[in-house]
C-alpha cells in the first residue's frame, strides 16, 4: 500500500484503507519570506529536514501558508503529509463586509484549487484560532456557519482531502459540523488537568476524530529535560485519551511572525542549527518508525476478560460480530456466544469460530442470556457486546485501560451506526430512540449501554447480576443503577467503540421502540418503587433521567444538520472503498439519505 495512500474519517478515528492512521505531526515555520513571498525556505534545507522528522516517526506537517508546490513534492517524495492552514485576516470583523467576506472565501478557493490532486495534501485547516473576543461580538453562530461554507469551498473542488478548523479552549464551542475531524490547540503542562480536558473535548466532539494542532514548551524558559519528559507524557496521554493524532510546536526553533524573526522562544525540537535537543531522541523512542501505527502505551495490567455475546437468531450480523473479536488488540480473552434459543443458523456460524466457546439455551430473554455467560466466564471482568455489534481494534484496550485508571466498578463506551446499505437504514440510524449511554461527567457514567459494557467479576456478583424480569431491554441500565447503589462507580471511555448495526427495517425498528417502552415501564415502576430515585415521575406518564445524554438531538434543526453531516461523512468513507483503497465496512453498498423531511438517495 502506498504511504500516501487516502486518509479516510471513521468515528474517533482515520483510516489509511483497513488500517488506523495516527497523526504523528509537527508545525513547520513561517520562516523569513523569500524573494516570492515563500515562507518555508530552501528546498535543500526542506529535504534535510524531512529526513530527520522520518528518521522519528513523523508523519504529518502542519504549516501556517499556502506552500509552493515544491514543498508539496518533496514532502511527497519523502512519504511526508502535509496540513496546510489557510491564513485570512481574523483580527477584523470579517463577517461585517461583503468584501471581506468574498476576500476570505476567494482565498480558500484559490489554495485548494492550485494543490488540488496532490498526493502529499492530507488536509486543510480553514481558520485558526479566531479569537473569543471577535467570536462573541459578531455571533457564535454566524461565524460557525462562515466557517462551515469555507469547508464548503474547499470540499467542493478537492474532495478527497480532509477539512477542518483550528480552534483553541477560549472558543471550545467552536464547533463546525461538516469537519471531517476536530482540531484544537492546546497548551496545559500538568498532565492530571490535560488528560481532563482531553476527555472533555472528545465528548464535545461526539463521534469525530480528536487531534491536537499545537502543544509544545519553550526551552528558554524550560530547560530541555523538562521539554522532553512533557512531550514524553504528552504522547502517552493522547493515546490513553483515545485522540486521532497530535501535532508537536514546532520543528525547529528558526521562527518568523509578524513582518520579525523570533528569538526569545525556542519552541523546536531542534534548534536553528538543526542540532537535535533530547526531545528528539525521546520522540524517536516513543513514536516508533512504523509512521502510521498508534503508538501503544502499555497497560499497566491485562487481567483476563470474559468477552460475552448475546444472541437470538442474530444470524445476519453474527459472523462480523465474531470476526471482529477474534482480531482485538488484547493479549487475554476468551470469547462466550450464549445462544438465547435461536431458530435461525447461530449454530453453524458459531461452529466456523473454533476460538469462540458457544452455549445454547432455551428462550429465556436477554438478561438470562447475560447471566448464563458470566456464569460460565473465567475472567476477572467480563464484558459485554451484542450480536448485532462489531468491535474496534482496540475496543479493548480503551474499554480495560479505563476501567483500570480508578476506583471504577465497570467501564461503558459509544455504540457508532455503521454506513447504512439503504435509505431505510439511513433512517433508522438518523432516528432518535437509539441505545446510548448517559453521563454525569466527562468521565463517569450514569449508565452505559448493553452493547459496551464491562465489569469486575466483584462488582457483577455485588448486585446479583440481571433482573431476568427484564426480558427485551432495560436490564442493563438497572443493573447500572443497582450497582450505583451499591456504592459503585461506572466510567466512560469514549474511544472504546463498537460499530452497532440498527434495526435492518422500519417493523422492527418499531417493535425495537416497543420494546424500549416496555422496559421503562418497569424501570420507572422498580427504581421509583424502591426509592431510588433515578427514574422519577413527574406526571402519570413522564420519566426523568439523571445525566447528559451525548447523542443525536430531536429537534428539527439538529436533526436536519447531523443527517447531512452524517451522509457527509460516510459517504465519503464508503466511496473510499469503491476507489479500492478498502475500509473496515468495504463490503458495505452504496448509502442512502434520509433529511429530516424527506427522502433522497446519494
Amino acid at each position: 500500500m502506498s504511504a500516501l495512500s487516502r486518509v479516510c474519517p471513521a468515528a474517533k478515528f482515520l483510516f489509511v484503507g483497513d488500517h488506523k492512521f495516527f497523526v504523528k505531526g509537527v508545525t513547520y515555520g513561517p520562516f523569513k519570506p523569500d524573494e516570492q513571498e515563500h515562507y518555508l525556505g530552501r528546498p535543500a534545507q526542506v529535504d534535510l529536514d524531512l529526513a530527520m522528522m522520518r528518521e522519528i516517526g513523523i508523519n504529518v506537517v502542519r504549516i501556517y501558508h499556502a506552500p509552493p508546490r515544491w514543498f508539496l513534492d518533496c514532502c511527497a517524495a519523502a512519504g511526508m503529509r502535509v496540513l496546510i492552514t489557510l491564513p485570512w485576516a481574523k483580527h477584523i470583523e470579517f463577517l461585517r463586509q461583503r468584501a471581506a467576506r468574498n476576500a476570505v472565501a476567494d482565498a480558500v478557493r484559490d489554495a485548494v484549487t492550485e494543490f488540488a490532486g496532490h498526493p502529499a495534501v492530507f488536509g486543510y485547516l480553514v481558520g485558526n484560532e479566531i479569537s473569543s473576543t471577535m467570536v462573541r461580538w459578531l455571533g457564535v453562530r454566524r461565524v460557525t456557519e462562515f466557517v462551515e461554507e469555507l469547508v464548503r469551498i474547499g470540499r467542493a473542488i478537492d474532495p478527497d482531502v480532509l477539512y477542518s478548523y483550528a480552534t483553541y479552549p477560549p472558543t471550545e464551542y467552536l464547533l463546525p459540523q461538516n469537519v471531517d475531524f476536530f482540531c484544537f490547540n492546546v497548551y496545559l503542562h500538568n498532565q492530571r488537568e490535560f488528560d481532563a480536558y482531553l476527555l472533555r473535548l472528545q465528548n464535545l466532539t461526539e463521534e469525530r476524530p480528536l487531534i491536537l494542532g499545537e502543544f509544545g514548551m519553550d526551552t528558554l524558559r524550560h530547560p530541555e529535560d523538562e521539554q522532553a519528559e512533557m512531550l514524553g507524557w504528552h504522547i502517552d496521554s493522547v493515546v490513553k485519551c483515545g485522540l486521532a493524532g497530535t501535532i508537536l510546536f514546532a520543528w525547529t526553533d528558526e521562527w518568523f511572525t509578524g513582518e520579525k524573526e523570533i528569538t526569545d522562544w525556542a519552541f523546536g525540537i531542534v534548534t536553528r542549527e538543526r542540532a537535535p535537543k533530547k526531545s528528539f531522541y525521546m520522540l524517536r523512542d516513543k513514536l516508533g518508525r512504523d509512521d502510521s501505527a498508534l503508538p501503544h502505551r502499555p497497560l499497566l495490567k491485562a487481567p483476563f476478560v470474559s468477552i460475552i455475546v448475546c444472541s437470538y437468531n442474530g444470524g445476519k450480523t453474527l459472523a462480523g460480530c465474531l470476526d471482529s473479536l477474534g482480531k482485538l488488540n488484547y493479549p487475554a480473552c476468551e470469547i462466550i456466544l450464549v445462544d438465547d434459543g435461536s431458530t435461525d443458523d447461530t449454530a453453524y456460524i458459531a461452529a466456523q469460530f473454533p476460538n469462540v466457546r458457544y452455549i445454547h439455551q432455551k428462550n429465556h430473554g436477554l438478561s438470562h442470556a447475560r447471566n448464563t455467560g458470566a456464569s460460565a466466564a473465567r475472567g476477572e471482568v467480563f464484558v459485554y457486546t451484542d450480536s448485532d455489534c462489531m468491535a474496534d481494534v482496540d475496543w479493548l484496550y480503551y474499554l480495560v485501560g479505563t476501567l483500570l485508571s480508578g476506583d471504577y466498578a465497570g467501564v461503558g463506551g459509544p455504540n457508532v451506526s455503521p454506513p447504512a446499505q439503504n435509505w431505510v437504514q439511513a433512517c433508522v440510524a438518523a432516528a432518535p430512540g437509539g441505545p446510548s449511554h448517559v453521563l454525569l461527567t466527562d468521565t463517569v457514567a450514569e449508565h452505559i449501554p448493553g452493547c459496551n459494557m464491562a465489569f469486575h467479576r466483584w462488582a457483577f456478583e455485588r448486585v446479583g447480576g440481571f433482573d431476568v424480569e427484564y426480558h427485551k431491554a432495560g436490564d442493563d441500565v438497572d443493573f447500572c443503577w443497582r450497582l450505583q447503589q451499591a456504592g459503585g462507580v461506572i466510567a466512560f471511555s469514549p474511544t472504546a467503540i463498537v460499530w452497532h448495526h440498527r434495526r435492518f427495517t422500519l417493523r422492527a425498528f418499531f417493535k425495537q421502540q416497543d420494546g424500549y417502552g416496555e422496559a421503562e415501564s418497569l424501570l420507572r415502576f422498580k427504581h421509583s418503587r424502591n426509592g431510588a430515585g433515578r427514574f422519577t415521575a413527574r406526571r402519570a406518564s413522564v420519566g426523568s433521567w439523571i445525566g447528559r445524554s451525548f447523542t443525536t438531538a430531536c429537534s428539527a434543526k439538529v436533526f436536519f444538520n447531523r443527517s447531512i453531516q452524517r451522509r457527509n461523512r460516510r459517504s465519503r468513507f464508503i466511496s473510499a472503498a469503491s476507489n479500492g483503497s478498502g475500509s473496515p465496512f468495504s463490503f458495505l453498498g452504496s448509502e442512502y439519505f434520509c433529511p429530516r423531511y424527506g427522502l433522497c438517495r446519494i
